[in-house]
Order: C-alpha cells, then sequence, then structure tokens
C-alpha cells in the first residue's frame, strides 16, 4: 500500500482553496468560512455550480460503474482525485468486484490529511494516495506501480481536474505519457470544463482565479476536450456534456453539468 508520509501541510484558512470548495459545494464538512464565501459566491455567478459539480460525480460513478461491471476493469488510476466524499472510485469499483485496485493521486495539501479515508479499501483489493503532480507523469507511474500491475489494464481518470493543466504545461503530451505507460486494453476518462455550455463559466473562472491562483483555469471546447483523446478509441456516445454520458435516468440526462466528458480505450 502506498501512502504519503509527510509533515502535516500547513493549510492557510483564509484562502479559499479548490478541493474545499469543492467540498463545500458537493455537501461536505471539510471547508473553511472563506471557502464557503467562495463558493457562495462563484455560485452567484454560476448558479448551476451545485448542480454541474453533483453531476460531475454521478458520471464518476457511472464511468466507474461501466468500466468494472461491462469492460472487466479492475485497476484505476485517480488523478487529482480532491478530498474523499460519497461514492469513491474504489467505492464503487470495489462494490462491484471487491478484488479491484485504485491509486488516487493529488498534490493538494489538504487531501493529504485525509487520505485515510482513500485508503479504506476491502479485504480483497487495495488502494494507494501518492502526493504529486499529475504534471509529471514519470514520478507517478513508477510509484502507482507499487499497487498497480502495468501489465494489465488501468483506466485512468481525469475527472474534473485537466482545467488546471495550462496550454503551457501540455495536457495532450500529459495524457500521452500516462496512457504510454500502459498497457493495451486500458482506458482514459475526462471530465474537462468547458464554457461551450453555459458561457457565463468564463466570469466563473476568472472570479476563483483571482482568488487563488491555485484556481487558474484553461477552460476547453468539445474539440479540444476531442483531441485529449487522440490515438484512443471512443466509446459510445463519444465526447457529451457529462450528464448525457450513458446516464442511467431522464433526469440524470437532464442535470446541468458545464463538462465535456468521454471515456476511450487503448488499441
Amino acid at each position: 500500500m502506498i501512502k504519503a508520509m509527510a509533515e502535516p501541510p500547513r493549510i492557510n484558512t483564509k484562502v479559499p482553496h479548490p478541493a474545499r470548495v469543492y467540498d463545500y459545494w458537493l455537501g461536505g464538512k471539510d471547508n473553511f468560512e472563506a471557502d464557503r464565501r467562495a463558493a457562495e459566491e462563484s455560485s452567484e455567478i454560476f448558479p448551476k455550480t451545485v448542480e454541474s459539480a453533483r453531476a460531475c460525480r454521478a458520471y464518476l460513478s457511472r464511468v466507474v460503474s461501466y468500466l468494472t461491471a461491462e469492460v472487466g476493469i479492475r485497476q484505476f488510476l485517480d488523478l487529482g482525485s480532491g478530498l474523499p466524499s460519497g461514492q469513491n472510485v474504489h467505492e464503487v469499483a470495489q462494490s462491484i468486484a471487491p478484488e479491484s485496485r485504485v491509486v488516487y493521486v493529488d498534490n493538494d495539501p489538504v487531501v493529504l490529511l485525509h487520505a485515510e479515508t482513500l485508503l479504506a479499501s476491502s479485504p480483497e483489493g487495495a488502494t494507494g494516495y501518492i502526493q504529486a503532480d499529475l504534471r509529471h507523469p514519470e514520478l507517478v507511474l513508477p510509484r502507482a506501480a507499487e499497487v498497480l500491475d502495468f501489465d494489465k489494464p488501468v483506466a485512468v481518470m481525469l475527472l474534473a481536474v485537466m482545467h488546471f493543466v495550462s496550454d503551457a504545461h501540455d495536457p495532450a503530451g500529459v495524457i500521452t505519457k500516462l496512457m504510454d505507460g500502459l498497457p493495451s486494453g486500458s482506458y482514459l476518462a475526462i471530465g474537462h470544463h468547458t464554457a461551450d455550455i453555459y458561457p457565463e463559466l468564463v466570469e466563473f473562472a476568472r472570479y476563483l482565479s483571482e482568488l487563488n491562483p491555485d484556481f487558474a483555469a484553461t477552460l476547453r471546447t468539445k474539440e479540444q476536450v476531442t483531441r485529449l483523446f487522440a490515438g484512443l478509441d471512443l466509446v459510445e456516445p463519444g465526447v457529451v456534456q457529462i450528464s448525457k454520458w450513458r446516464p442511467d435516468s431522464e433526469l440524470t440526462a437532464r442535470a446541468a453539468a458545464a463538462l465535456w466528458g468521454g471515456v476511450a480505450r487503448k488499441p
């Protein structure tokens, strides 16, 4: 089991933090006044914020369920995992296949404090947590290999995180390095914020980035998100608004979501 051990991180509770603000939107309690104020004020700019955040969490559950139950994936690498909440990747996967193995990766110091929750694996499976930056796959993959068997397919989860990877850090290159280290039959799942669906997300992102540079976001179009799957085989229905990716009900499909998403297989 990988477990990040380090000195307790220094946390500035007076500055809103992405992981804590998202936690608040999801109804969590691991947040402070500055996070709650930022969450509420940004929601005034984009009133569908909470619905979109919850739609993203529901998308995660559907993707993991599809990959586990229909495809037979038993290994997951969740990059940018964020603070633990209901229906984490290992909880969804292990509810279907208890032997599933999951490695979580995040560079937010707040997440490190809650890594124990992400390590609560079933006896048959395994989980790990790595404190690392997804922009450096060459550092992530060797440590993930302590829990995951890279001779067998792995599903890479990049949900609501790639907007934090600027064009200067070459998001397509990051993904290529990740997938090049995995065998044929592996999968990539993306959920990426966009202003295509709700234009007010531009002002929403600008407001949050002014509060904390850690919020600086690169919103990408559907075409740009689709290009991140280059060299992979998209599964139906392709790149769509995440609430419309294999929805389990009409209510799910109608949910507001400011993200494009898709799942693809490595040939």
